[in-house]
């Protein structure tokens, strides 16, 4: 078998696995142990939902499997913050949060010549100016941060204590 890594945005509720199998609407096996806790874990990565009370697919997870897989959003490591970047969601540092500041991960793009015609999305004149009017612009991913003076700042770089910092957030 190979070995895989799994980034996954969920929600969690503790709940035992009897309680689990009552809330579905199943009998409990007669092997399983109906107080065994754990968590109802809602799967939020798209998929049909299996139950009509969520909007994503549910399961059970024990307590022990769900708390070594998923960290709270709000005490994340750099690279968890950087996977959730990536999926599309606005982070911060909890002490950047009161500033209002957040960065997102902008994905690689391609925008046709300045010289093309219609009403396309293409490069603007203040980049046309410096590549040619018509060269199109094939841009690499990038990190951008919304600053606390709200200013679009492309191209954000880490520090060392960013990176090794594990008070990441998810902004809502």
């Amino acid at each position: 078998m190979k070995r895989y890594i799994g980034v996954k945005l969920v929600n969690m509720e503790p709940m035992t696995r009897g309680a689990y199998n009552l809330y579905r609407g199943w009998d409990l096996p007669a092997d399983e142990n109906g107080k065994d806790e754990g968590y109802l874990v809602e799967y939020l990565d798209g998929g049909k939902p299996n139950t009509v009370d969520h909007a994503g697919y549910v399961s059970w997870s024990p307590k022990e499997q769900a708390e070594k897989a998923y960290r709270h959003t709000d005490g994340l490591s750099f690279g968890l913050a950087i996977e959730a970047a990536k999926l599309g969601h606005k982070v911060c540092r909890s002490g950047w949060n009161g500033k209002g500041m957040w960065i997102v991960y902008m994905s690689p793009m391609h925008l046709p010549a300045y010289s093309t015609q219609g009403m396309v999305r293409k490069v603007n004149d203040r980049t046309a100016n410096l590549i040619g009017v018509d060269t199109p612009l094939d841009t690499l991913g990038y990190f951008a941060m919304w600053t606390a003076d709200k200013k679009w700042l492309p191209g954000w770089l880490a520090s060392q204590t960013d990176m090794l910092a594990d008070d990441w957030m998810i902004v809502e």
